[in-house]
């Protein structure tokens, strides 16, 4: 059986079903997906504004929240809305072009957010266990720099993926559905090199993190019994900010993993049960509403957040010198 011959046997598992709901769910399902959509963007958007605009902002961690942002914000515009259409009308209704470029866009972009996460892991691991090095070495034009070539190497590596795998131009072999069919050797490869690297790595460095945070947390307690008021004030603090940062930021990262690793299982499951389109659909809209999440850890976390989104609404970004206020 050759390769064609095989897509088109599953394909048989994954014709469009017909549509079995009501008017008023039918409208209730596009208004529910439109509002998660705009939360998505909005939020995202407000995240992006806040970094850019407010200079006390401008740090080597929080360029890679901005990075994240910049991410999650492209998910809810471009990849949201034809996968919660798709999910709705129970078929591709987009042509095989724009299935395409939907797999394209989104592959990237998710690779793009796991490597996000991954450097988050480094900078947080490099600025607890080497805070001398960090703060000397690691700077906001490092990290805007590091950040290019992430999204540079991303770009190359879903470009030669796509042109190597050969039959990237024709997922769209199952009626109605939006599939991308991988060949053995590249899906094994890109398992590799967009799950299982990055994984290990945030996997490892965050728990030497909470180790450090863990030792951190008794030399404070230490400074309390054995030194003098001030020298306590200032050396706390700054420990218990890095502290602070790690565990917030451990937050974001855990929360991208319970999105993001069902659908990476299931997919890797289906050479042992029979794969259902609903629950690939399903387990995409969970991994999405990631983008969507994030936002809202940093507005319960960061109160910087929260005084960014009042100056933002309240358009007091448009006021002269408004970069310089303090928001922290």
């Amino acid at each position: 059986m050759t390769v064609t011959d095989l897509n088109l046997s599953i394909c048989e598992h994954f014709s469009c079903p017909e549509r079995s709901v009501s008017p008023a769910v039918y409208i209730l399902l596009y208004v529910c997906s439109a509002a998660v959509v705009l939360l998505t963007v909005c939020g995202n958007l407000l995240v992006i504004i806040s970094v850019l605009h407010f200079k006390q902002l401008h740090t080597p961690t929080n360029m890679l929240v901005l990075s994240l942002a910049v991410t999650d914000f492209f998910v809810g515009a471009l990849v949201m809305p034809p996968m919660f259409i798709w999910m709705i009308e129970t078929c591709w209704i987009f042509g095989k072009i724009f299935c395409t470029i939907f797999w394209f866009i989104g592959s990237f972009l998710t690779i793009i957010s796991i490597y996000n996460v991954a450097l988050i892991a480094v900078d947080r691991y490099l600025a607890l266990s080497h805070p001398f090095f960090y703060m000397n070495r690691v700077s906001v034009r490092i990290s805007c720099i590091v950040i290019g070539l992430d999204w540079c190497v991303v770009v190359t590596y879903i470009v030669a993926f796509s042109y190597f795998n050969g039959n990237f131009t024709s997922s769209l072999l199952c009626p109605g559905q939006c599939f991308l069919f991988l060949k053995e050797v590249l899906s094994a490869i890109n398992l590799v090199l967009s799950l299982t690297f990055p994984l290990s790595v945030i996997i490892i460095l965050y728990s030497r993190v909470f180790l450090i945070a863990k030792k951190h947390a008794t030399a404070i307690r230490e400074l309390n019994n054995h030194t003098r008021p001030q020298t306590q004030k200032i050396t706390s603090h700054s420990m218990k900010s890095e502290r602070k940062a790690a565990k917030v930021l451990g937050i974001l990262v855990a929360v991208f993993l319970m999105c993001l690793l069902p659908y990476y299982i299931y997919s890797l499951l289906g050479g042992i049960v029979e794969i259902q389109i609903e629950t690939i659909q399903n387990l995409m809209i969970v991994g999405s509403l990631n983008s969507t999440i994030n936002p809202f850890i940093y507005a319960l976390f960061y109160p910087w957040f929260r005084r960014c989104i009042k100056f933002i609404i309240t358009l007091h970004i448009f006021q002269i010198d408004s970069a310089l206020i303090n928001v922290l």
